[in-house]
């Protein structure tokens, strides 16, 4: 059905795509777990109520994203996870951790709750920092120095900002009141840290590497891509002066720093995914070569296309019906 040639580039994107969809969708639950340390008791319940729906929908992008990049292209698996190894286990403590207080905090007694807060803001923090880490070192080629391990952990801080900013967005578009203007307030300052992180990462992927550097730097490339920067720092404009204009008293626009955070997102996602094509592991192994036998990723493809549109089914279902502003938190 499809060329053999088509099908590592066809099961690349569809990670690519996941990767992509966990960041946005889980990357703003994660955000909202974050920004814990600065709300009261009942604000806490009314932000767990806005993403109670949600969160566990969004985490399965991820177990999708590496499942696709273990059946699709195991070497590349076995050589990224290897070089990863630590970080992955601090994020799976972390999601291990989230999960469990965002279950027990509804169960336990009011005097062992905070406990439990602390516990949801601890796994949520571990989660960012080791995903940003990984962001990182991956970039800088799966090498750990003492400069790649420094330049992750700027990434570490940079993701775990940007998560907050979109977790500080969500919260904008899904309450109102003192809520809001508090989210407003972490909004404008989270977004020099989105602008910090993109900027070390824009500036370090092509000093990584001369391949990349060319990518972006010799004409016509260098014209072609322009639009890409300038389009962000255009969202990024518009971003803060809508901040300042927040909020209304008709609500309106109260979407707008949320979607704005997502396509910011995209963006960085695509310039990055331009940065590294046609590399799995960086400089080291094509999508190609990492690749497995065309028989078994013709198998793949099959299943893939039946639980792929079941995911997007249900969490597009649970957007729709749980849409509009976060109520009161209730477990009756």
């Amino acid at each position: 059905m499809f060329h053999p040639e088509a099908l590592p580039l066809i099961f690349a994107a569809l990670m690519g795509a996941s990767i992509l969809l966990y960041v946005v969708l889980d990357g703003f639950d994660l955000g909202v777990g974050l920004l814990f340390p600065f709300t009261t008791e009942a604000e806490r319940d009314r932000m767990i109520a806005s993403i109670g729906p949600f969160w566990d929908a969004n985490e399965t992008w991820l177990v999708l994203a590496i499942g696709l990049l273990l059946v699709a292209f195991p070497t590349a698996h076995g050589t990224i996870l290897t070089a990863l190894y630590l970080p992955v286990a601090v994020m799976l403590i972390g999601l291990i951790l989230r999960g469990v207080a965002f279950e027990f905090r509804a169960k336990a007694p009011i005097p062992h709750k905070k406990p439990w807060d602390i516990a949801f803001w601890a796994g949520s923090l571990m989660t960012a920092l080791s995903q940003g880490f990984m962001l990182g070192i991956y970039i800088m080629g799966l090498q750990w120095s003492l400069a790649t391990v420094a330049f992750a952990t700027l990434t570490a801080g940079a993701l775990a900002v940007a998560y907050s900013f979109i977790g500080a967005g969500w919260v904008i578009f899904k309450t109102d009141g003192a809520l809001q203007l508090k989210a407003v307030h972490w909004a404008k300052g989270g977004i020099w840290g989105v602008v910090l992180g993109m900027g070390a990462v824009s500036a370090a992927t092509p000093l990584a590497s001369p391949r990349i550097f060319d990518k972006w730097f010799t004409l016509p490339e260098v014209v072609a891509l322009a639009p890409l920067p300038l389009m962000s720092a255009l969202l990024v404009a518009l971003l803060w002066l809508s901040l300042r204009r927040l909020p209304t008293r008709d609500d309106s626009f109260a979407w707008f720093p949320f979607v704005g955070a997502v396509v910011l997102m995209i963006l960085g996602f695509f310039g990055m995914a331009y940065s590294f094509y046609p590399y799995i592991v960086p400089e080291k192994m094509t999508i190609w070569q990492a690749a497995a036998a065309t028989e078994s990723l013709s198998i793949i493809l099959v299943g893939t296309l039946v639980v792929l549109p079941v995911i997007l089914g249900y969490t597009v279902l649970a957007y729709v019906i749980f849409r509009g502003k976060a109520t009161k938190l209730s477990y009756d």
